[in-house]
């Protein structure tokens, strides 16, 4: 198979090292170049909430050009609808990959959106704009009484 995404971050568990001294050298450097490429592709577990984070992702998805994911974490408090400042400024974004997030009502957790399969009015949403995360509840929602809300986007390529 030669058309496979990830053989460069594939990383071999054996390899033969040489005993001349000279050839040994070029497959330690080799070695180290696999390695740092292998540790550099992977998904980055950072959830800052004071600034973005790299998060390890890399896309593809405008014009086959590498893309860098990033991400940040927003916690709350806050009333039935409320608007969470993001921080970001959209022109200097491609674009969102992921929106999420979870909040409680004091008792129980839910995840964001919350859909209710009985009462449209239960329901909680959200989006985002040019300066906020916006979250909504309907009538009989659970109220919202805390949560994270994470966000992931991708630099212009």
């Amino acid at each position: 198979m030669t058309s496979i995404v990830n053989q460069a971050a594939f990383l071999k568990t054996s390899r033969n090292f040489p005993q001349d001294p000279h050839q040994l050298s070029v497959e330690i450097n080799k070695t180290y170049v696999d390695i740092a490429n292998s540790v550099n592709t992977r998904t980055i577990g950072l959830f800052p909430t004071s600034k973005p984070a790299i998060n390890g992702e890399e896309w593809f998805v405008s014009g086959n050009q590498k893309q860098q994911g990033l991400r940040q974490v927003y916690p709350f408090t806050g009333p039935t609808s409320l608007a969470i400042p993001h921080g970001i400024k959209l022109a200097d974004i491609d674009r969102f990959v992921r929106m999420y997030g979870t909040f409680t009502d004091g008792t129980f957790w839910y995840s964001l959106p919350f859909v209710s399969v009985v009462d449209v009015k239960a329901q909680v949403s959200f989006y985002v704009d040019g300066a906020n995360i916006q979250i909504y509840s309907g009538s009989s929602a659970p109220p919202v009484v805390s949560g994270t809300f994470v966000l992931e986007w991708l630099g212009k390529p």
